[in-house]
């Protein structure tokens, strides 16, 4: 039996729209899972959640909106420290963090080419890496 394939991240950065979707295809990606808090970029407001969404589907990608459970500056106080600055530690320890990992497996695991989406071009600087990827088994960072 083939292993299912790994989730990719990509962070938007630099790249243009069509660059973007052009690399999405030359990895077969079938879903982009938006992990941004904030799906929206004033700088390049094609990559903001609704344009970019019509943009994928247009594509045929799946664009879904998971920021509000593995986005880097969650809503919730709980997960910032006493000067206001965030704590993966206390990300992971919230259940919808780990719903969405499970919702990430899951799709992994039905043969689903799962990429993460963010801003950061350069994923060791970006919380797709540092704290989604790192708890997500078959992740592999661009």
């Amino acid at each position: 039996m083939d292993s299912p394939p790994p989730v990719l991240t990509i962070g938007y950065g630099s790249r243009t729209l069509d660059e973007f979707v052009d690399l999405l295809h030359a990895v077969g990606a079938t879903d982009l899972a938006d992990v941004r808090s904030a799906p929206y970029s004033r700088y390049k407001p094609e990559f903001s959640r609704e344009p970019l969404g019509a943009h994928l589907a247009e594509a045929g990608i799946r664009y879904i909106f998971m920021g509000d459970a593995l986005g880097g500056r969650p809503d919730d106080p709980g997960c910032y420290d006493a000067s206001g600055h965030v704590d993966y530690e206390r990300c992971r320890l919230r259940p919808e963090f780990a719903r969405a990992l499970e919702a990430l497996e899951a799709g992994r695991e039905s043969g689903l080419r799962i990429v993460l989406m963010c801003s950061e071009q350069r994923p060791e600087e970006c919380h797709r890496s540092k704290l989604v990827a790192e708890e997500l088994p078959g992740s592999v960072r661009r």
